[in-house]
């Protein structure tokens, strides 16, 4: 795997996310668990605010903090237009120092992106929360169990792989258009590791007008593995439970995990 982890999440790829990453259950779910577990809340991973601004849009009081700037200005952007003002934090979560204490933390479809972080991430988050306030962490899919992670290394193909014939082409706001393709180019079954690459093209009345390429890192918890970092960095209460079904999980529930931090 390479050395230096890395996430995509720039450039045309940030524009991609702005432009066509608008809705979706997890929306409705989070909102739940922000009212359950109570304000302040912060988005970590939050993007360009897919969830943050309904939620803002709603009287919610909730920050957002990402790794990526181009991602928080698509998302200060897009809060302007409606009147926001998102208190917006451009960190890493395994490192974040917001002059803030919440009573939720939640983290929608990210936590394993950018390498094995998981220590430092609940760390960090726990030094967050005030006491008797709650994290909530979600895998993005079904419950990654031995048996599944066993049946996706069986499946992965010869890498790196070839890039795809044809990409996902879907027209922006102003007329242009962006052609999205990605490929897996590197597996460690070992570390649970894997690298993917991204590929974004602009199109602009028939021509091509700008081309980008990136790498994200990633990497795979089992939901015991989680559950038992969590218990390792001070939480209790500590559980996964299923959440909501998406796109992404192909209708299965995804699995939300969740810890508090004593009062």
């Amino acid at each position: 795997m390479p050395d230096a982890l890395q996430t995509w999440h720039f450039g045309l790829v940030a524009r991609w996310w702005a432009e066509f990453n608008q809705d979706g259950p997890e929306i409705d779910y989070y909102r739940g668990v922000i009212e359950r577990s109570g304000e302040p809340a912060v988005d970590v991973g939050c993007g360009t605010g897919r969830l943050l601004i309904p939620y803002l849009r709603a009287g919610l009081d909730v920050d957002g903090a990402d790794i990526s700037g181009d991602m928080l200005a698509w998302c200060a952007e897009a809060a302007k237009r409606g009147g926001l003002s998102p208190r917006l934090y451009e960190q890493p979560m395994h490192a974040l120092d917001i002059p803030r204490r919440y009573r939720t933390i939640f983290v929608c479809g990210s936590f394993g992106l950018a390498g094995s972080r998981a220590p430092d991430t609940l760390r960090s988050f726990y030094e967050h929360l005030e006491p008797g306030g709650s994290i909530a962490i979600d895998s993005g899919g079904p419950a990654m169990t031995e048996e599944r992670w066993r049946r996706q290394v069986e499946r992965v193909p010869p890498l790196p792989e070839p890039w795809p014939a044809q990409g996902t082409r879907r027209r922006a706001a102003d007329g242009s258009e962006l052609d999205m393709r990605t490929r897996l180019v590197a597996f460690d079954p070992a570390e649970r590791a894997h690298s993917r690459e991204i590929r974004v093209e602009l199109w602009r009345d028939g021509a091509l007008v700008a081309s980008e390429e990136r790498r994200l890192d990633g990497h795979e918890y089992l939901e015991g593995e989680l559950l038992a970092l969590m218990r390792d960095a001070g939480f209790v209460d500590v559980r996964a439970e299923d959440g909501y079904a998406s796109e992404w999980s192909r209708g299965e529930p995804v699995r939300v995990s969740f810890g508090t931090r004593p009062a």
